[in-house]
């Protein structure tokens, strides 16, 4: 009885301990990926976060209102172009891929008419097998 309450305290450890330091990567991602928000796009105040392995896809909803520009910067990694990233609408049409353009890191959206939206990003398996997915939100200044 001993021996499995330490097995399971121990578990809880290490599980926190792993929670824990893949949040501070994220943290360290999330600041890295902030650059890509320049001075002219104010921040959603949003961090769309997940912890990706292999070819798993997260996916955040937003909505977008017309007569704004929003800068989307998808960042995983220590580099720009690990992370892939996709924005259909509700009916799941494709509206954009940054596969389309290098895994360009951030992209610029004008939006003319409010749009719900749905936003897929994964890791490009070319260059991370697990990782932590970022994506920020700014819209322009007007």
């Amino acid at each position: 009885m001993k021996k499995n309450n330490i097995f399971k305290t121990l578990a809880l450890v290490i599980g926190l301990v792993t929670y824990t330091v893949s949040f501070a990567q994220c943290d360290t991602i999330a600041s890295l990926c902030d650059k890509h928000i320049t001075s002219n796009f104010i921040s959603d105040g949003q961090d769309y976060r997940s912890l990706l392995l292999d070819d798993e896809i997260a996916e955040f909803n937003m909505t977008l209102y017309g007569g704004s520009t929003y800068r989307f910067a998808a960042c995983s990694g220590l580099e720009d172009g690990n992370l892939l990233f996709s924005v259909f609408d509700k009916e799941r049409n494709l509206l954009f891929t940054n596969k389309d353009y290098a895994n360009s890191a951030f992209w610029d959206f004008k939006i003319t008419n409010t749009l719900d939206c749905i936003i897929e990003a994964q890791l490009d398996p070319n260059n991370l097998a697990s990782g932590c997915a970022v994506l920020l939100v700014g819209f322009k200044q007007k």
